[in-house]
Parts: C-alpha cells; sequence; structure tokens
C-alpha cells in the first residue's frame, strides 16, 4: 500500500513526482478551481468523485490544462472532463490504493473555501 502525505490542511500522494517546493503552488491552484467553479461535490464510488463546475470555456480550459498537468505529476490519476447537458464535470477516479487521496481531494472541493458556488 502507498503511503500518502498530509501536508497542513493538504495532501500530498507518495507517488507524486512534482518537486517539492512547487507543490504547494499545485495545491493553491486546485483550491481556486474548487472556489471558483466547483458547485457540487459527489462521491459516486469509493474510487471515483464527481465534481460539477460551472459551465463556462474558461472553467472548462482551466480544468484540462490543470488535470493534465497533475497527470503528468500524478499519473495513477484519471480525470475525465465531461460537456453535456448543459453541464461541465470533472470525474477523478484513482486506483484502491490511493483512496486516501480521494478523500482528501473531496474533503478541499467540499470545504466551505471550495465548492458549492452559485451558478
Amino acid at each position: 500500500m502507498t503511503r500518502d502525505i498530509v501536508i497542513g490542511q493538504g495532501w500530498v500522494p507518495s507517488a507524486c513526482t512534482l518537486p517539492t517546493a512547487e507543490q504547494p503552488l499545485r495545491l493553491a491552484e486546485f483550491d481556486a478551481l474548487f472556489a471558483e467553479a466547483v458547485q457540487a461535490v459527489r462521491r459516486e464510488e469509493r474510487e471515483r468523485l464527481r465534481l460539477d463546475l460551472v459551465l463556462t470555456p474558461e472553467n472548462a480550459a482551466r480544468a484540462a490544462e490543470l488535470t493534465a498537468r497533475e497527470n503528468g505529476c500524478c499519473s495513477f490519476f484519471t480525470f475525465v472532463l465531461t460537456v453535456a447537458g448543459g453541464g461541465l464535470t470533472l470525474d477523478v477516479a484513482v486506483p484502491p490504493e490511493h483512496v486516501a487521496v480521494l478523500d482528501a481531494l473531496q474533503a478541499r472541493a467540499g470545504s466551505p473555501a471550495g465548492a458549492r458556488r452559485p451558478a
């Protein structure tokens, strides 16, 4: 089982290859996305999280760019960004050994500074 490191209120999975100095900046980018774009957070399955984002071209581009960079250093994530039916969703999946990382991501996305902003 992989060990994930909790930093303050954040998380950094031990499998992450992002340089340590850059990790707080990446966390801040996710926090900003969560605060500005996430409307709802749902745990679809133990290993999958769904974030409903405010549908704008900027939010779609921002989420796509951020998740692509994140997948470059934490390749265990599977991100699926979907625009359909007038909505924008970001599904995040992890293998069983990284569920703690998904739990931490859900906590950050669902925090008062994060999700549930009006559309």
